[in-house]
């Protein structure tokens, strides 16, 4: 049997996002983080149901203050002890890993999708997802954007406002646009 395009999606290699299995999951994850958007604060059970079922792996003691929103939400894990603030943006085409006790100020971006450089390849319409891996006890300041393929090791500070292309390392502040080490924390 021949590979669908969700099976070239996860596995990293160029596929068409407009395949109807993809719109199927993409829009079954719109609905389920609608509701969730649309919980009141209060429904801590309500909320935790949804993030469930919207969500890969979802550990204990998460929050997800919303809005929030995602591609697929199946491809998302988010450990122990995760805090993401308003507003954050997942596209979720490849995994991305949230390490335990790691908070998410307002806007961050973490984003897998990415397309072809040469323009006539990407007018032609695929596109493709590499992986975010985000370690345990990090902390991305407000407005954040992480880049396909990026990987942040444990215990890391990443400044408001900067831009990820590139891995950054284990217990470090890194700021900028492009993000770069400036220290060890």
């Amino acid at each position: 049997m021949a590979d669908t395009e969700r099976d070239k999606m996860l596995r990293g290699d160029l596929y068409l996002g407009g395949d109807p299995e993809l719109v199927v999951g993409r829009n079954r994850a719109r609905r389920l983080w609608q509701q969730y958007n649309a919980t009141d604060p209060e429904a801590k059970s309500q909320r935790t149901e949804l993030l469930t079922t919207l969500l890969g792996s979802l550990g204990t003691d998460v929050l997800v203050e919303p809005p929030f929103y995602c591609d697929y939400g199946t491809q998302i894990t988010l450990e122990d002890g995760v805090y993401i603030n308003m507003n954050n943006v997942f596209l979720d085409c490849a995994s991305i890993h949230i390490g335990a006790q790691t908070y998410l100020a307002t806007n961050v971006q973490l984003l897998t999708a990415t397309h072809p450089l040469n323009a006539a390849e990407r007018a032609a319409g695929p596109e493709s997802a590499r992986p975010i891996t985000i370690g345990s006890r990090c902390w991305l300041g407000g407005g954040v954007i992480v880049c396909p393929g990026v990987t942040i090791g444990e215990d890391t500070t990443i400044g408001a406002g900067s831009v990820v292309v590139k891995d950054i390392p284990a217990g470090v502040l890194a700021v900028g646009n492009p993000c770069r080490v400036v220290r060890e924390v």
